[in-house]
């Protein structure tokens, strides 16, 4: 193994009383790559952070083979734990203690240097509120304690698990630029997070669970490129004939009301000019291009809830592939 992270085929199954059994992680493989800022994403319950917590050791696998920093892990983590910082599910302070005095007994007891405590404050934008008790901080002041602690030892490799979480949209685009001043400086980011359009915004690579399998890896460009269809939206002064024009050019053509959304477009060129031939004049033409959001929720089977942004002519994501795996497809490496 030979990426910062690396599971190949992890399995994970819980046992209770009364769920019966559960399979977690079925088969799962992950690669992350240095320098890379990689989005790992996935519905509730899909395995994500039983994934994040085998990797770490907090869990045991029952069966596949990790590695982090080129340790076998869990079992020889402890070699590069001083490398990797990380934060899993939701952090837990002592409410009592500020934020200063949090950061300052973690550093002490990692070896870090206790100067370094005023540094990573300043970081995750606390530098004036290190000095309060942990109680009075808000749940997105208590995010960036945590993604404070996890940065104290200068980390070759972040793990963090929602970091936006009880962010405002302040807060996500500090944490975002945050992220990418990491990755400039050679840090390697594993990202976990359900605000999807911000990792399409961060991550230059993602892998995406459902079900405790993974159903698509790659760079993120390409992964969103394996769903493109080639539409297009076209409002136009006489819709009726120019779907007939638009059908007789050998394209695909839907009718949504006010608006066609015209298929097998590798040109807006096309439509424009088949109806302008014929004296249609075009006023609007918009290509619809796949976000993250959309290709997320093909994937995972996911039924969006009432605000979910869609397609910009209303309608639901389109059926695609069960899997998309571009590492196979198209040999790239994820």
């Amino acid at each position: 193994m030979s990426g910062v992270i690396e599971i190949d085929g992890l399995r994970k199954t819980f046992h209770s009383v009364r769920r019966g059994r559960r399979v977690a992680v079925d088969g799962f493989d992950l690669r992350v790559e240095a320098g890379q800022v990689h989005g790992f994403l996935g519905p509730n319950g899909s395995g994500k952070t039983t994934t994040l917590r085998a990797l770490l050791g907090l869990v045991r696998a029952d069966e596949g083979r990790m590695s982090v920093l080129g340790a076998d892990a869990p079992d020889h983590l402890a070699r590069v734990a001083g490398r990797v910082g990380a934060i899993v599910e939701s952090p837990q302070f002592f409410g009592n203690f500020t934020g200063y005095r949090t950061l300052r007994l973690l550093a002490l007891a990692g070896g870090v240097p206790v100067a370094r405590v005023d540094e990573v404050l300043e970081e995750v934008g606390l530098g004036d509120r290190g000095h309060e008790r942990v109680k009075g901080y808000s749940l997105g002041m208590k995010q960036r304690l945590a993604v404070a602690s996890a940065l104290l030892k200068r980390p070759e490799l972040l793990i963090l698990d929602e970091p936006a979480n009880g962010l405002d949209p302040a807060g996500i685009r500090e944490m975002r630029d945050l992220m990418r001043g990491l990755a400039a400086n050679g840090v390697t980011v594993l990202l976990s997070s359900h605000i999807l359009a911000e990792i399409q915004l961060i991550c230059d690579h993602v892998t995406i669970i459902s079900r405790g399998r993974r159903v698509a890896a790659g760079p993120v460009e390409q992964v969103l490129a394996g769903f493109d269809r080639a539409e297009c939206l076209v409002r136009a002064d006489d819709l009726a004939r120019a779907e007939e024009l638009l059908l007789a050019a050998g394209l695909t053509v839907t009718g949504h009301g006010d608006h066609l959304v015209v298929g097998g477009v590798p040109d807006p060129v096309t439509v424009s000019r088949t109806l302008g031939e014929q004296g249609i004049w075009v006023r609007e033409l918009t290509p619809l291009r796949p976000d993250l959001e959309s290709v997320f929720l093909e994937l995972t089977g996911t039924t969006p809830h009432p605000g979910v942004p869609r397609q910009p002519d209303g309608s639901a994501p389109h059926p695609g592939p069960a899997v998309i795996d571009l590492d196979d497809v198209r040999g790239v490496d994820a």
